[in-house]
């Protein structure tokens, strides 16, 4: 799917994920376009404070994402594998599984188990 027609009215903030599957997808988006603003607007807010916008930069930056892989999606779950490469250009693999929370309309990632 094309970035302008799956996660960029997100980040342009034209449009709301409609879903937690929707948001941990842009929230994807976002860290390779590295827009460190929509993943710190995109957490929940009692979590933002552990996670300045900067550290979300910084990660974005310094990390090559491969590509994304939905394992399971519920209401407010979501289990992904995220590929990306590192310092020696090997694929590593981040498998989460996500808690996500719908307040007012909109969703917020709140946190993750890691596997």
């Amino acid at each position: 799917m094309q970035y302008k027609n799956c996660c960029q009215p997100y980040h342009l903030k034209t449009k709301n994920a409609p879903t937690a599957e929707a948001l941990m997808r842009s929230r994807y988006a976002a860290f390779v376009v590295a827009d460190g603003d929509y993943l710190y607007e995109t957490t929940d807010k009692s979590k933002r404070k552990d996670n300045p916008k900067n550290a979300y930069l910084k990660s974005a930056k310094n990390t090559k994402w491969i590509k994304l892989e939905i394992v399971a999606a519920g209401f407010d779950t979501v289990e992904f594998k995220a590929f990306y490469l590192n310092k020696k250009f090997q694929t590593e693999v981040l498998h989460e599984k996500s808690n996500f929370r719908l307040d007012d309309g909109k969703w917020y990632y709140v946190d993750g188990v890691f596997y």
